[in-house]
C-alpha cells in the first residue's frame, strides 16, 4: 500500500460542486426517513415495549453528539468519503483502513436492505416476492431486489445533478406520509392504556430492553441515515456553511418525527394483539396493518405507496454515498486506482459498479430486514466514534485551519460521545458484535498482507492504531461475557458500568495516538480550495 495521496503526475479528476443547502438537507432527510420509520417502531416495541420511546431519545442524543463532530470535520475538510479520510489525516493508514473497512460493511448493506423493505411492505398485495413465514425474500423477490438496487446505482452513475433533481422532491413527498400517519392515529385509534396497563406496564423488559432496542430495534440504523450527506461534502457548493446546517435541520426534524411515530404505534396497537405481550407482535406491514384495523383504509393505501417511495428514496441516497466511500478508500490506497476515476458525468463510475456487486452480496447471507439491521448498526456506530477523536486531534495538529462550525465543549462532548458510542456498540450484543469482529479480522489479514509487501511500510501507523485493535478486542470479548446475548459471566449492571469506565481511557489513548500525518498536507490544500470557493461567492 504505497502513498498515493500526493500523486502529482496523475491527479484525480475533481468532483462537481453542484449541491445546495436544500439538496444536502434533503439528502440527509432522505437517508433518515427510509425503511426505518416503516419497521423500527414495531421492532423496537417488541424489544422494549412502550419504553422504546426512551430508546429513541437515548439514540438521538448519542448520534447528535457524534454527528456534530462530523459536522465540524465535513465543514473544515469537505471530501467525498470523508468518514474514511479523516482517520487518515489524524492516525495514519491502519486506523483509516479499519474504520474504512467497517464503513464499507455498513454502507454496502443499505441499498439492498431498502430494496428488501420495499418488497416486504409490498407483500400484502404483490404475492410471491416475500415469505412472511420465514421472514425472507423468495427467489423471485431476490431477483426484483437486484433490479431495484441496480436502478439505485444507475441513477447515481448518470450524475449528481440528476440524483439531486430526483431525490429533493421525492424527499418532500415521502416526509408527508409519516406526518399523516401520526395525525390519523392520534385522532382515530389511540389507546393511552397501552403505555401503562398493557402487558408488563411501561417497561416490560427493563432497561436491558431499552438499550438493546437502540441497536437491534433499528433506531441507530434510522438515525445514522444522515451519513451520505457527509459523504457528498466534496460535491457541495458551500460545504463549510451548508454541511453543519443541513445536519442540524435534518436531525431535529426527523428526531421529533420518529419519537411521535413510536408514540402513535404503541398507542395504536389493539388490546387483543397484546395478549401474549409486546414481544409477540408481528406485522408484515406495521403501520398499514394497524391502519386497516382502525378502518383507515385510505391511510393504509397511502402508506403502501409510501412504503415503496421511502425505502426507494433512501436506497437512492445510499447508492450515492456508498461509491464515495469506495472512492475515499481508493484514495487512501486500499483499493486499485481505477476506483479513483470519475466518468464523464463527474461521478465515480468504477466505484459505483463495485458498490453494486458488493451490495448484492449482502442480500445472500442476510435476507431479512431485522437480520441486517444489527450488523449494519454495529459497524456504523464504530465508524462514528472516530468523529470526536479526529476532531480533538485536528484541534491540536491543524489548529490554524478554518472552521466554519466548531463544536463547543469538546473537552466534555468528546469523551461523552465515545462512551455513548461504546455502549451502543455493546448493546448490539453477542453474536452480532462477534460477527463484526470476524469481518474485521478478515479485513485485518488483508491489510497485513499488503503491509508485508509494501516497500514504504510505516510502523508509526501501526503504533497509532494499537488503541483501536485493543479496543475492539476488549469490546468483542465483553460482548461475549456480558448480558446482551452473551454468557452473562459479567452480570448487569456491572457489564455496562465497565464499558463506561474503560471507554474513557480508550478515548484519551486514541487522542494521544493521533499525530500530524503526511496526508494532512493534502487535506489542508483541499480546505484552502474550499475556502477560496466560499470567499469568491461572498458579496
Amino acid at each position: 500500500m504505497t502513498e498515493i495521496d500526493n500523486d502529482t503526475k496523475n491527479p484525480p479528476a475533481k468532483l462537481r460542486r453542484e449541491l445546495s443547502l436544500l439538496d444536502l438537507t434533503m439528502t440527509a432527510i432522505g437517508g433518515l426517513v427510509g425503511s426505518g420509520w416503516l419497521f423500527a417502531s414495531m421492532t423496537a416495541a417488541t424489544i422494549a415495549g412502550p419504553a422504546a420511546i426512551l430508546s429513541w431519545v437515548i439514540g438521538a442524543f448519542g448520534v447528535i453528539v457524534l454527528g456534530l463532530s462530523f459536522a465540524e470535520l465535513a465543514g473544515m475538510l469537505p471530501e467525498a468519503g470523508g468518514i474514511i479520510r479523516y482517520p487518515r489525516y489524524t492516525h495514519g493508514r491502519l486506523v483509516s483502513y479499519l474504520i474504512g473497512w467497517a464503513a464499507i460493511i455498513s454502507w454496502a448493506g443499505i441499498p439492498p436492505i431498502e430494496a428488501e423493505a420495499v418488497l416486504q411492505y409490498s407483500s400484502s398485495y404483490v404475492h410471491g416476492l416475500y415469505n412472511n413465514v420465514s421472514g425472507s425474500l423468495t427467489n423471485a423477490g431476490f431477483g426484483v431486489a437486484v433490479l431495484l438496487v441496480a436502478f439505485f446505482f444507475m441513477i447515481n452513475y448518470l450524475g449528481v445533478k440528476l440524483y439531486a433533481r430526483i431525490n429533493t422532491p421525492m424527499t418532500f413527498i415521502k416526509f408527508a406520509a409519516p406526518l399523516l400517519t401520526i395525525v390519523a392515529f392520534l385522532v382515530v385509534g389511540f389507546h393511552p392504556a397501552n403505555f401503562t396497563h398493557a402487558t408488563g406496564g411501561f417497561m416490560p423488559y427493563g432497561w436491558g430492553g431499552v438499550f438493546s432496542a437502540i441497536s437491534l430495534g433499528g433506531i441507530i440504523f434510522a438515525y445514522t441515515g444522515f451519513r451520505p450527506m457527509m459523504d457528498l461534502a466534496g460535491e457541495a457548493k458551500n460545504p463549510q456553511r451548508d454541511i453543519p446546517r443541513a445536519f442540524i435541520i435534518a436531525m431535529i426534524g426527523t428526531g421529533v418525527l420518529y419519537m411521535f411515530l413510536q408514540v402513535v404505534f404503541i398507542g395504536g396497537v389493539p388490546a387483543h394483539a397484546l395478549a401474549k405481550g409486546w414481544s409477540a407482535l408481528s406485522y408484515a406491514s406495521p403501520y398499514a396493518n394497524l391502519a386497516f384495523a382502525m378502518n383507515l383504509s385510505w391511510v393504509a393505501i397511502i402508506l403502501y405507496g409510501d412504503a415503496i417511495l421511502s425505502p426507494f428514496g433512501t436506497g437512492l441516497v445510499y447508492a450515492a454515498g456508498t461509491p464515495r466511500g469506495v472512492l475515499g478508500f481508493a484514495k487512501n490506497g486500499y483499493f486499485p486506482k481505477t476506483f479513483r476515476t470519475l466518468n464523464r458525468r463527474g461521478t465515480p463510475g468504477s466505484a459505483i459498479i463495485i458498490a453494486f456487486f458488493v451490495g448484492i452480496a449482502f442480500l445472500l447471507p442476510f435476507p431479512s430486514w431485522q437480520k441486517l439491521v444489527g450488523v449494519l448498526s454495529s459497524a456504523t456506530i464504530l465508524t462514528y466514534m472516530m468523529g470526536p477523536v479526529s476532531v480533538a486531534v485536528l484541534r491540536r495538529t491543524a489548529s490554524h485551519m478554518t472552521r466554519r462550525y466548531k463544536l463547543g465543549g469538546l473537552t466534555w462532548w468528546g469523551p461523552i460521545g465515545f462512551v455513548v458510542g461504546s455502549l451502543i456498540f455493546y448493546w448490539t450484543g453477542w453474536p452480532i458484535d462477534g460477527d463484526l469482529g470476524l469481518m474485521t479480522l478478515i479485513g485485518l489479514i488483508i491489510y497485513a498482507i499488503y503491509f508485508a509487501r509494501d516497500s514504504d511500510r510505516r510502523w508509526v501507523d501501526v503504533k497509532s492504531g494499537l488503541w483501536l485493535l485493543v479496543y475492539m478486542a476488549f469490546m468483542i470479548l465483553w460482548a461475549k461475557l456480558g448480558t446482551f446475548g452473551g454468557t452473562k459471566v459479567i452480570p448487569a449492571p456491572w457489564d455496562e458500568i465497565a464499558v463506561i469506565v474503560v471507554s474513557i481511557p480508550f478515548y484519551y489513548w486514541a487522542v494521544a495516538s493521533g499525530r500530524s500525518t503526511r496526508s494532512l498536507e493534502e487535506a489542508q490544500a483541499v480546505a484552502k480550495e474550499a475556502d477560496d470557493s466560499w470567499a469568491s461567492q461572498l458579496p
